[in-house]
């Protein structure tokens, strides 16, 4: 017995949940211009070019184990094309104008038939280092507009 434990120490993943874990796969960066609606898990890199607070709203005192919430929406993009990206709670003071920030695992949201780019609890957004590219701010991919079809096959 002592002998299993001492080689599931040396593993590294500290017991069987350790072998059991698939290998970290490298990211796979997606560019502004690929992202098409209903679409998620994409990570990427993009420059904060602005940010307006659309909601904050405060609890009531009675339910403490509720936080406010506030929703701002920022104008973020990369070298070809930008959208709208909807920050939630301690995700907004990450997106300043001026950042550039890694998103991991976002979504594409639909929001009155234009897309949204989000992170929700399963992603992360991370500040990193000033990118080198220029935001091509002419391919605003929010200000398309779609409209769901049913296509019905017979």
């Amino acid at each position: 017995m002592a002998s299993t434990t001492k080689q599931e120490g040396t593993g590294g993943g500290g017991g069987s949940t350790g072998g059991d874990k698939p290998a970290k796969r490298k990211p796979v960066f997606t560019k502004v211009d690929q992202l098409k609606p209903g679409t998620n898990g994409h990570t990427l890199v993009a420059k904060v070019l602005s940010s307006d607070t659309v909601l904050q709203k405060g609890r009531p005192s009675s339910s403490q184990n509720l936080r406010p919430t506030l929703i701002a929406e920022s104008l973020i993009g990369d070298e070809t094309g930008a959208i709208i990206f909807t920050a939630r709670n301690e995700q907004v003071e990450l997106m300043k104008p001026g950042n550039t920030v890694i998103l991991r695992n976002a979504k594409i949201d639909m929001f009155k038939g234009s897309m949204r780019l989000a992170v929700d609890k399963w992603g992360r957004i991370e500040v990193t280092e000033p990118a080198k590219f220029e935001v091509k701010e002419d391919n605003n991919l929010s200000l398309v507009e779609y409209e769901l079809v049913n296509v019905v096959e017979e």
